[in-house]
């Protein structure tokens, strides 16, 4: 990830997710970079310096620019909060997908997004758990929630199918990460494949019912290798503070770490996607 030109000392804009790439060898840290507005800035070798974050009050909608004084589903403003199908319920809740029923929002934008192949994977960010994501969308989005190892095991044809298998596994592990034990580092490396296999044969009954229903074909087996991946990280916290920018504009401290979405400064946390769209000054 390149620098875009701008001064390291300073950076300016409305923020958006940070970009992550592995790295060409799995044992190196995954690399990232800060993005505001049209910027990108490297992080990984900022490691030690001090940093300072301001946000400067202002709110753009990251769909349709326009200013708002309250963010919503990460960096949209409420008329598009409201209208666009990527906020609806059903993308946190693939099973309650209403395509079918004539209601969907975005019908264009759900062929494009929903009824591509979906994966469904075990990942390992704070312990095991299930998920699912496009296929495109991987590793992406096991970086994005801090996941040292991540297995794809099943493919299906649509999200709302793997939010039925997810359903299902959700029986036997759970579906979100304990972002506290994440960013402690408080993570020990298991057995995704074994925990598959496992899995699997505690879950057959049911999956065989999910292929009578949808089709054989429909929920197909993955032969893959679990991914490693390891974050740049000088220092853990040993107790987990939080920066938030609506209760203080300004954030300041040390940048000891990067882990999924997170800046991790000697002075506490921050989850820079929960402010996307939000405008800010940065400076090491």
């Amino acid at each position: 990830m390149a620098d875009s030109g701008v001064e390291e000392s300073e950076l300016r804009g409305c923020l958006k997710k940070m970009a992550i790439a592995p790295a060409a060898n799995a044992r190196l840290p995954v690399d990232y970079a800060l993005r505001a507005g049209e910027h990108a800035l490297t992080l990984n070798d900022k490691l030690g310096r001090l940093l300072s974050l301001e946000w400067s009050g202002a709110i753009a909608c990251t769909h349709c620019g326009r200013a708002t004084k309250k963010s919503f589903a990460q960096g949209h403003c409420y008329p598009c909060f409201k209208r666009l199908a990527r906020c609806d319920t059903c993308i946190v809740k693939p099973e309650t997908c209403h395509f079918f029923r004539g209601t969907c929002r975005e019908p264009e934008w759900a062929q494009q997004h929903c009824f591509q192949p979906h994966v469904v994977y075990l990942a390992n960010s704070s312990g095991v758990k299930v998920g699912v994501t496009r296929k495109t969308q991987m590793p992406t989005r096991w970086l994005d929630q801090g996941a040292i190892q991540a297995l794809p095991i099943l493919e299906v044809d649509t999200r709302q199918q793997a939010g039925f298998v997810e359903m299902l596994f959700k029986e036997q592990v759970s579906d979100r990460t304990n972002w506290r034990a994440m960013l402690k580092g408080e993570v020990e490396p298991l057995d995704l494949c074994a925990e598959r296999d496992r899995l699997f044969s505690q879950l057959k009954s049911g999956l065989n019912q999910l292929k009578a229903e949808h089709g054989e074909d429909a929920i197909r087996p993955l032969e893959a290798s679990a991914h490693t991946f390891t974050y740049p990280v000088s220092d853990f916290p040993r107790k987990i503070v939080s920066h938030n920018l609506d209760k203080n504009p300004r954030v300041e401290g040390v940048l000891q770490g990067l882990k999924g979405q997170y800046l991790l400064l000697d002075t506490g946390v921050i989850n820079l996607r929960k402010f996307t769209g939000y405008e800010v000054s940065l400076n090491f």
